[in-house]
């Protein structure tokens, strides 16, 4: 029978509690929200709502094409430099979503013959560019630049380290100053997914490599996702301009991809405005993760320390972790659940998020519910 298979893998994944169901969301909910990655509260702004609508009354509903035929407007363009100079980097690149751009840094920026290292906690996007790269990509330890070094050590030919800049399961920051460091010894580039740095670490938000003192060098690519701090969807690579270029003539998922809708560019750069104009919005969202975490871990829950806006609660399996975060749904919370295989190391979690808009009264209410409900 045709996809017979199918159902002894779903069989599979129920004995392991694994199952995943989608869960539509109503417009309005009573839930408590620690579970998006609207870190700075902005998806339901005024001015990025209002930044969409005007978008789409002016460009249509969507881009109408690929970005090197039709779908490039005069709005993409502003969002690229606004974006670009606003993290300190040359220039930028949209593309439609944070990972379609990872997959076209990487597998465009690692040639046949090229080595690619890349960090055992790196995120879906990244590892699927890895696969798709012509190059061979060997797997480090964590966050650990001499097993970089080790590995780039008598490598000849191109060569790139790809990393995230702040791990999505534990909210970790990689050593980026000490990884740029040791691509520089072997002449090796280095790519970086902000993702969860954008809008939460650096100078108002401008992002992890602007923290660590290495946007905008000439060896340093850097992706980004409009879908987070900027309350958007879309993402984007900031680099060099001629690797810009280059993505615009190779990237596979830029040249064969229907360009961001003109609403979501709206709406992110509206966004990036409202964080330019109003910096503190970083701080509070890193303040607020701090805030959970020292709860947390006061009322006797293992937490691990956030180095941004993630706070990561340990769960004893994954059947548990389920059912803890639905205990915490129904008592009006909403938080993530992450189990095997999205966590690298096998242990399950709960995932909430901090959101700079969060209140005294709303943080308490959160460890409450999540002590209360605990396995």
């Amino acid at each position: 029978m045709a996809f017979g298979w199918i159902d002894e893998q779903a069989e599979l994944r129920r004995r392991a509690g694994l199952v995943r169901t989608l869960r539509p969301r109503p417009a309005a909910t009573p839930l408590l929200d620690l579970a998006s990655n609207d870190y700075l509260g902005l998806a339901r702004h005024p001015e990025v709502t209002e930044g969409a609508a005007r978008a789409a009354r002016t460009w249509g509903g969507g881009a109408t094409g690929s970005r090197l035929v039709t779908g490039t407007t005069e709005l993409h363009a502003e969002l690229e430099r606004e974006l670009a100079e606003f993290c300190g980097f040359e220039a930028a690149l949209v593309f439609s979503s944070g990972y379609a751009a990872n997959l076209a840094a990487v597998t465009a920026l690692a040639p046949h013959g090229a080595l690619v290292v890349s960090d055992a906690g790196n995120h879906a996007s990244l590892i699927d560019g890895c696969r798709l790269a012509r190059g061979t990509t060997q797997v480090v330890a964590h966050r650990d630049p001499d097993a970089l070094r080790k590995a780039l050590d008598g490598h000849e030919g191109p060569a790139v380290a790809v990393s995230d800049t702040v791990f999505s399961v534990d909210g970790d920051v990689a050593p980026l100053a000490a990884l740029a460091e040791a691509c520089r010894e072997h002449g090796a580039g280095l790519v970086l997914d902000d993702a969860h740095g954008l809008g939460v670490l650096g100078d108002g938000g401008r992002g992890a490599p602007h923290a660590a003192g290495i946007a905008g060098a000439d060896d340093v690519v850097v992706t980004v996702t409009l879908s987070k701090s900027l309350g958007s969807q879309g993402g984007a690579v900031l680099g060099p301009a001629r690797v810009i270029g280059h993505l615009v003539n190779a990237a596979r998922t830029f040249i064969f991809d229907t360009g961001l809708a003109p609403a979501a560019a709206g709406a992110a750069l509206a966004a990036l405005r409202l964080l330019r104009r109003e910096p503190g919005r970083a701080a509070r969202a890193a303040e607020v993760a701090r805030e959970l975490h020292a709860r947390l871990t006061a009322a006797g829950l293992e937490a691990v320390r956030p180095d941004a806006a993630v706070v990561s609660v340990r769960a004893p399996s994954p059947e548990q972790a389920v059912r803890w975060a639905a205990d915490c749904r129904t008592a009006g919370l909403s938080v993530g659940c992450f189990r095997p295989p999205s966590v690298p190391d096998g242990i399950s979690r709960l995932r909430l998020t901090a959101r700079a808009d969060l209140s005294g009264a709303e943080i308490e209410r959160a460890v409450r519910v999540i002590g209360e409900t605990r396995p």
